[in-house]
C-alpha cells in the first residue's frame, strides 16, 4: 500500500468534449429498453459529476417509470449503452484531449510509488473505450478505478477504488494517500465523503469560485502538475 494513488475523473478532467455519442447510447439505451425517448419527451438531466445509471434513473422517473421497474431493468440499460457506445464511438478521440493531459500522465506514470485509476460515473466499458481511443488508456490498469458501473451513487466511488488499489491482505489504500481529481463539485463531494484529498480543475463545465470547497483548485494541466507534485514533495 506504499505510494499516493491519485483518482482522474475522465470528463473535463483528461477529456473535453467526448461526451455526445457516449449520452445518446445512454438515451437510445432508455428507449430500447423502457420505451422512453428523453428527447421526444422534452427530459434533461444535468449530468455534470453524476454517474451513467443516476442520469438513467433519473430520467426514467421524470417519464414515469416505477423504481422497481428501473431495478429489473438496470443490467440490460448498462448493457445496452456499453453496446451502442461501442458501435457509435468515434474511432479516433484524441483531440479530446485537455490540453497538457498527456504529458502530465507520463509524468506521473515515471514517479516512484506513483499509482493512477479512474473514478467516473461512466460505465466501465465506456470509460475504457474513451481512454483507449484517445491513446492515454495504457496509464490505467485493468481492475482498479471505481466507475458508474460499480453504483449509481458517486459517493461510492472512491472506497471501491480504494479497496481495489489496497494490499491482498483486503486493506484498502489508505485515504492519507489518496488524491482525487475531478472537474465538478460532485467530484469534491464525492472526494470529501471518503475523507480523501481532492484537486479541482476548471477544465469542465464549473469555473475555480463553484470548487472552492476543493483542497485545491487549479486551472489547467500544468498547474495540475504543479499541485500534484507538492502533495507527492508532502
Amino acid at each position: 500500500m506504499d505510494g499516493t494513488l491519485f483518482l482522474f475523473d475522465i470528463d473535463g478532467t483528461l477529456l473535453s468534449g467526448a461526451t455526445r455519442a457516449h449520452a445518446a447510447a445512454l438515451r437510445l439505451a432508455l428507449t430500447r429498453v423502457h420505451g422512453v425517448d428523453p428527447d421526444a419527451a422534452g427530459i434533461r438531466v444535468e449530468a455534470a459529476g453524476r454517474t451513467d445509471g443516476e442520469i438513467a434513473r433519473l430520467i426514467l422517473i421524470d417519464a414515469g417509470v416505477s423504481a422497481e421497474r428501473i431495478d429489473e431493468r438496470a443490467d440490460e440499460v448498462r448493457e445496452e449503452a456499453c453496446r451502442i457506445f461501442a458501435e457509435t464511438c468515434e474511432a479516433d478521440l484524441s483531440s479530446h484531449l485537455i490540453a497538457g493531459i498527456e504529458d502530465l500522465l507520463a509524468w506521473l506514470g515515471g514517479q516512484q510509488g506513483v499509482l493512477l485509476a479512474l473514478v467516473t460515473g461512466n460505465f466501465e466499458p465506456i470509460a475504457r473505450l474513451k481512454l483507449r481511443r484517445a491513446g492515454i488508456g495504457r496509464w490505467f490498469e485493468p481492475g482498479q478505478g471505481g466507475f458508474g458501473s460499480d453504483s449509481e451513487d458517486r459517493i461510492a466511488l472512491p472506497p471501491i477504488a480504494r479497496r481495489r488499489a489496497g494490499d491482498h491482505s483486503g486493506h484498502p489504500h489508505p485515504r492519507e494517500r489518496t488524491v482525487l481529481i475531478g472537474d465538478t463539485p460532485r467530484d469534491i463531494a464525492c472526494a470529501h465523503a471518503d475523507a480523501v484529498r481532492c484537486v479541482a480543475v476548471t477544465t469542465g463545465p464549473f469555473p475555480a469560485d463553484e470548487l472552492t470547497a476543493a483542497d485545491v483548485v487549479v486551472g489547467d494541466a500544468d498547474q495540475l502538475r504543479g499541485a500534484l507534485g507538492e502533495l507527492l514533495a508532502g
